[in-house]
């Protein structure tokens, strides 16, 4: 029987990130992937796929909307080639896993492709789907078997034409009208990228507003954002049954005075969230509790009742974001090594990529206001950059949430071009615990857009922002 320090149950981004350090930490480490490939949702069916799709289909909007504006003149028809473009997706996906198992073997991680379910607190079984069951012995074992998408109980998946996120990363066509259910950030990326290509795209949101968990200004901005690229909303609808009939998908909603919404299409993208991947995983085996939602539970140190067995990612409770998991991977590692790591999940900061980007870090404005925060905020919009008028990216602003009595930013929220990295310098500044003044009296490049967040500081630390 193989003898481990640590094993790690699933490969995307919180487990092959745990073995790589357990690794770099002198530990005899194993990796375990139901899948051939490693990387997990987020490498195969997830974040790597779905941002190639994105770039392909901006790229592919910008020629047929922008580029005669440019001076840049193409001859003959533009066309999209959907096999093409999928194929261009999956070849980056495939790049993305070998350089995962190529970690592994520069590390010296033993993988082992099968479903990981215990035996006990200190044995894995590991079931490969042809050959033979080998058992391991582990002295600590990593649950990080992530997510699932999930769906609606009255909602039969037939992943042909009610489709999961998974399905419609390699759709065969492209959708005459899409119908979404789900305003949340996977939606409204794929929703994105259909309308690019030429669907019609309806999203059907049962809360009032889009991106529900972000700040409230950010929702209205991208919805606003997205309604003039013509994406359509029904808000504040109660899907209550959705069925399929050959090629057409009959989605029945009631609005918010009760009326019935019907809506057909020729594909339903399901998009509700996701849930707690623990299948075959036999926690009980090592007396491992799972909560009422299927979530393994664990304390501050990301620790099981069973003190050598840890879990962390989706699987555990949290904001489902593979940064969040790898921060979570690493920590475990440490902990286990005998350092004292830490996280401040206040400070994960949370992207959708649409275009524009939305990121956000820290506290919303109603999280601000619920618990009694006395608080300032200071905006500036992306459209009074130079940056933003020369690549013709003007919508967006950046916000940024000071306490009213020490000017320590307490949450900074932004909507526009590459907001994806430029959050990063808030959560570096929020780190050190910076005031929107040190923001402020930071040197911004000229021209960029992250003058932006210096002029959306200037705003917050005595309403003075230089340009506008």
């Amino acid at each position: 029987m193989n003898q481990y320090d640590v094993a790690i149950i699933g490969s995307g981004p919180g487990g092959y990130v745990a073995a790589i350090r357990c690794a770099q930490l002198g530990m005899k480490t194993a990796l375990i992937e139901k899948y051939s490939t490693l990387g997990g949702t987020c490498l195969n069916v997830g974040c790597i796929p779905s941002k190639a799709l994105l770039d392909s289909s901006h790229h592919y909007e910008e020629a047929i909307k922008h580029f005669e504006e440019h001076g840049i003149e193409i001859p003959g028809e533009i066309k999209v080639n959907l096999e093409k473009m999928i194929g261009r997706k999956q070849a980056v996906v495939d790049q993305t896993t070998k350089g995962i198992q190529f970690l592994m073997d520069k590390n010296k991680i033993d993988v082992y492709e099968g479903i990981g379910s215990f035996e006990d607190a200190t044995h894995i079984a590991v079931t490969p789907a042809k050959g033979k069951k080998q058992t391991l012995e582990a002295k600590n074992i990593i649950i990080a078997t992530g997510s699932k998408p999930s769906t609606l109980p009255f909602i039969k998946l037939d992943k042909e034409r009610i489709i999961t996120s998974t399905e419609a990363l390699k759709l065969k066509e492209i959708p005459s009208h899409m119908i979404i259910i789900g305003g949340g950030v996977i939606g409204l990326e794929l929703g994105q990228v259909y309308k690019r290509l030429g669907s019609e795209v309806t999203v059907v949101e049962f809360m009032d507003r889009i991106i529900p968990g972000m700040d409230a200004a950010l929702s209205k901005e991208l919805l606003k954002v997205l309604k003039k690229q013509k994406i359509k909303f029904l808000l504040s609808h109660k899907v209550k049954s959705v069925d399929r009939n050959a090629k057409v998908v009959t989605i029945k909603a009631d609005n918010k005075k009760g009326e019935e919404v019907v809506l057909k299409g020729d594909y339903c993208l399901v998009s509700v969230g996701r849930s707690p991947y623990t299948d075959g995983l036999n926690a009980e085996a090592a007396g491992v509790i799972l909560d009422d939602a299927g979530r393994v539970e664990v304390n501050h140190n990301l620790q099981t009742n069973i003190s050598n067995i840890y879990a962390i990612g989706d699987v555990v409770k949290g904001a489902m974001l593979a940064h969040k998991a790898e921060e979570e991977g690493t920590m475990v590692a440490e902990l286990i090594a005998g350092q004292k790591p830490h996280i401040d999940y206040n400070l994960i900061p949370g992207v959708v990529y649409t275009w524009p980007e939305v990121a956000s870090v820290g506290k919303t404005e109603e999280e601000l206001k619920e618990a009694g925060v006395d608080y300032k905020s200071g905006q500036f919009p992306m459209r009074a950059l130079g940056r933003s008028r020369a690549s013709m990216d003007i919508d967006g602003f950046v916000k940024i949430l000071a306490d009213k009595n020490t000017d320590e930013v307490l949450g900074v929220h932004m909507i526009g071009a590459r907001c994806a990295d430029l959050i990063a310098e808030a959560v570096t500044a929020m780190e050190f615990r910076a005031s929107a003044e040190d923001i402020s009296r930071m040197s911004h490049a000229h021209p960029t857009y992250a003058e932006a967040v210096k002029e959306a500081a200037l705003a917050a630390t005595d309403d003075r922002a230089l340009h506008i």
